[in-house]
């Protein structure tokens, strides 16, 4: 339990009272008078080692025992069964007729006070054991940047800049192709001109070289249902590779959960993470942020380690 601000007495000042009083003989106002504190303070200290020994020297908790209006457990079941049935917390104070804050209290202290996942699917959480296994390979559409815009200049003097009345035309979309290891997390990105299925698969090569110079095989890759990833071509690629191809379920993209939280990181470390005058600016800073996430950045999903020692504990590489 955490002591009071303004406490006079630590456990341990509340021994010394003792020692004082009991091994020294010396009187509790003199005591008192000289640790700061008054009799009735003194006394209470005095009682409660007397009564309980070492514990009652203690700080307690100063909630009441007894509730005289406190909610009955079974009103307590039924808001729990609500809340479980993914009910708001006004909804279950409009069902029952209670206050909302009475319920709030009562939410947060079963455990239940935020909805989450309560009520839905659990969800699947799997890592492999031996790097490359499996990788997760998934593509971000990013706006182009010619000039510096309202994160640089401020809303009013980016619209003179552009000119506030003049039509504006949309300036295209680069695709961030991205790479990650089910085992280690280890990631690879590029930033291409489209997502064609060619285009694809050049980026599919890189990354295994990639993988490959780092002594990872790449088994099996995991990637969503887009057109690149159910061409023809890009299943002859595979098979030349080696590399079993399995696609996420429709509508599942938690599926392929550990490229969509990289893409997060990657937002906002390095593509929102700093101010940018044009694409090309963007583009040349991804290399340094991305040696950072791979070799610096604990992960806690990793056991606060970083990709590449995580790639050396599991292959026994260190020297």
């Amino acid at each position: 339990m955490r002591l009071h601000a303004n406490a006079r007495l630590s456990p341990i000042g509340r021994r010394l009272l003792v020692d004082r009083v009991e091994r020294d003989g010396q009187s509790i106002e003199a005591v008192s008078e000289s640790l700061g504190i008054s009799c009735r303070t003194a006394s209470k200290w005095l009682a409660r080692w007397r009564a309980e020994g070492e514990f009652g020297l203690l700080d307690r908790s100063s909630a009441p025992k007894v509730i005289a209006n406190r909610t009955d457990e079974r009103t307590v079941e039924t808001i729990a069964a609500l809340r479980r049935l993914r009910f708001t917390g006004p909804e279950i104070s409009e069902t029952l007729g209670m206050p909302l804050s009475t319920v709030s209290g009562i939410l947060t202290r079963i455990g239940m006070g935020r909805l989450g996942r309560l009520g839905l699917e659990p969800a699947e959480r799997y890592e492999r054991s031996v790097p490359g296994e499996l990788i997760h390979i998934d593509v971000k559409k990013l706006g182009r940047i010619s000039r510096p815009g309202h994160r640089v200049l401020g809303g009013q003097t980016a619209r003179a800049a552009r000119g506030y009345h003049r039509k504006r035309h949309s300036l295209g979309w680069e695709y961030v192709h991205v790479a990650i290891d089910d085992a280690t997390r280890l990631a690879y990105v590029e930033v291409l001109k489209d997502e064609k299925a060619t285009t694809a698969i050049a980026f599919l090569r890189r990354a295994v070289r990639f993988f490959d110079s780092h002594g990872m095989k790449v088994c099996e890759l995991l990637t969503d249902n887009g057109s690149a990833y159910r061409a023809k071509v890009h299943a002859i690629a595979c098979k030349t590779l080696g590399i079993k191809h399995r696609r996420t379920r429709p509508y599942r993209p938690q599926t392929n959960g550990k490229a969509e939280r990289f893409i997060r990181t990657m937002l906002s470390g390095w593509a929102y993470g700093a101010l940018y005058r044009d694409s090309h600016e963007r583009t040349a800073a991804l290399d340094g942020w991305l040696y950072r996430y791979n070799h610096h950045r604990r992960h806690a999903g990793i056991g606060r380690q970083t990709p590449i020692t995580r790639l050396n504990n599991l292959l026994g590489t260190y020297t």
